[in-house]
C-alpha cells in the first residue's frame, strides 16, 4: 500500500513539527519514537539520541482490524509515543489505530523528509577572525555549511541546494549581500547549491583542482587554486589544497581562525579515501590524505578552529552547539593523527563504513553530467552521509 493511500484515522491525531520534535530532544526530554518504515529503512537511517527511545514496527503490522497483543505490547503505554514513517501518510493512520486502544500518541508531519529539513544556524562563539561566522548544521544527515559575513557581505561554505533560499533570505535579513557561495570538493553526499546560487546573482566557486574531475559547468564559474583569497568585508578566505578524500578537496583558512576542512577531517574523525577512484585507489588517496593532514592542516596553530562539512552521532558539540574544535585538542584526542603514514593507512582502510546512499548519482550531478529536479535532488540525498572513516577506530581512549 502507498504511504498516500492510507485512509484517515476515524479518530483525531495530533501531529507535531520536526523543529518541535529536534528542541524536545535537545531539551533532554524523554522521548519515545515509534518507527513505522521497513526494517531496512530504518537500519540504515534514524531518529536517535541518548534521550530518545527508538522502537521499530513496520506499518504493516497495523493493517489487520486485530492488532497482534505481541507488536502492541512493545509500544509504551505510559507516556507519549510520536509515531513516524517516510512522509508521514503510514504514521497517521498508525498513530490513529493506536489512539483508538488508548494510547497517546502523535505523529511526525511529513516523517522523516520533514526530519530532513531541518537547518539550524548557530554562529561559532570561538572564532575570533573579523566579522561573525554560522555553522548550519542538518541533524538528519549531519551536513555542515558556514555563512560568515562582515561589512555588508556574506559567503557560503558548501551549501547545499535544497536550502538556496534559506542562504539568500538569511543574508536579507542579516542586512548583508551574499556574494560567494563556495564547495570543498564534489561531495557524494547531498546536490550541491554552488550552481543555483550562482544563478541567483552570487559568485559560485569551486576548486580548481576538482575540475580534471569532469566538472562540464567550470567555465561558468570561479575556480579556486591553493593560496587563493576571497574578501568578504574586512576577513579573507584563503584556499588550501588538502587532497584525499578527493583529488580535488580544498580547505578554506576563514580569516585565519577557522578552517572548513569540507570532507577532509571531522571533530570525530577523518576522511575516507575510497569515493573518487574506488577501493583500489583508496591506498594512494588515504597517503595523499595522510600528507595534507600533517603537512597543511595539523602545522596551523594549535588554537586554529577545525570545522568540517559532517558530523556524526559520535561528534560531541562544543560549548556553543557547534561542531568546532581546536586542531591542537583533536590531535590530543584522535590517535589517527599521530600515527605513522603506514599506520594511518592500514587503519582507515581496515573498516571502512557503507558508501553514502546514491553517491554515485549525487557525484554525477554534482559534476553536471546528470540533472535532476529539485524533488529528485531531495529524495537521492535522504539518510546518513557516511564520508568518513570508521569513528570506532580512529578516536583515543
Amino acid at each position: 500500500m502507498n504511504a498516500d493511500d492510507f485512509p484517515t484515522p476515524d479518530v483525531d491525531v495530533d501531529s507535531v513539527d520536526p523543529d518541535s520534535l529536534k528542541h524536545r530532544i535537545d531539551a533532554g526530554e524523554d522521548v519515545a519514537i515509534l518507527d513505522a518504515r521497513m526494517q531496512s529503512d530504518y537500519d540504515e537511517w534514524r531518529i536517535d539520541g541518548e534521550n530518545v527511545t527508538s522502537i521499530n514496527v513496520p506499518y504493516f503490522e497495523f493493517l489487520e482490524d486485530d492488532v497482534d497483543d505481541d507488536v502492541l505490547d512493545r509500544i509504551p503505554d505510559d507516556r507519549e509515543v510520536t509515531v513516524l514513517c517516510a512522509k508521514g501518510g503510514a504514521s497517521e493512520y498508525v498513530a490513529g489505530t493506536l489512539a483508538e486502544r488508548g494510547y497517546d500518541v502523535d505523529h511526525l508531519e511529513d516523517g522523516m523528509n520533514g526530519w530532513a529539513s531541518i537547518y539550524e544556524a548557530v554562529e561559532v562563539d570561538r572564532y575570533d577572525g573579523a566579522g561573525t561566522l554560522l555553522q548550519y548544521q542538518r541533524p538528519s544527515s549531519g551536513c555542515l555549511g558556514y555563512l560568515l559575513y562582515d561589512d555588508g557581505e556574506a559567503a557560503i561554505i558548501d551549501p547545499l541546494r535544497a536550502f538556496t533560499d534559506r542562504y539568500l533570505d538569511d543574508a536579507d535579513d542579516l542586512g548583508v549581500e551574499l556574494t560567494y557561495a563556495i564547495d570543498t570538493h564534489v561531495h557524494a553526499d547531498h546536490i550541491s547549491g554552488v550552481r543555483d546560487l550562482d544563478a541567483e546573482g552570487v559568485e559560485g566557486v569551486i576548486p580548481d583542482a576538482a575540475v580534471d574531475r569532469g566538472v562540464t559547468y567550470a567555465d561558468e564559474l570561479t575556480t579556486a587554486a591553493d593560496g587563493d583569497a576571497f574578501a568578504v568585508g574586512d576577513a579573507t578566505i584563503e584556499a588550501v589544497y588538502t587532497p584525499g578524500h578527493t583529488t580535488g578537496m580544498t580547505s578554506y583558512l576563514v580569516d585565519e581562525s577557522l578552517l572548513a576542512t569540507g570532507d577532509g577531517l571531522f571533530v570525530e574523525s577523518v576522511a575516507r579515501p575510497d569515493l573518487e577512484e574506488g577501493d583500489d585507489g583508496a591506498p594512494d588517496a588515504a597517503r595523499m590524505l595522510y600528507e595534507s593532514l600533517q603537512e597543511r592542516v595539523l602545522t596551523l596553530p594549535d588554537d586554529t578552529l577545525i570545522g568540517g562539512a559532517h558530523f556524526s552521532d559520535a561528534a560531541d558539540p562544543a560549548a556553543d552547539g557547534t561542531y568546532t574544535a581546536p586542531v591542537g585538542e583533536l590531535v590530543g584526542e584522535m590517535d589517527a593523527l599521530t600515527m605513522a603514514e603506514d599506520e594511518f593507512v592500514d587503519l582507515i582502510l581496515s573498516d571502512m563504513p557503507p558508501r553514502p546512499a546514491n553517491y554515485e548519482d549525487i557525484i554525477a550531478t554534482n559534476l553536471g553530467q546528470e540533472a535532476v529536479d529539485d524533488e529528485e535532488a531531495f529524495t537521492l540525498e535522504l539518510g546518513p552521509n557516511n564520508c568518513a572513516a570508521s569513528q570506532d577506530s580512529l578516536a583515543g581512549d
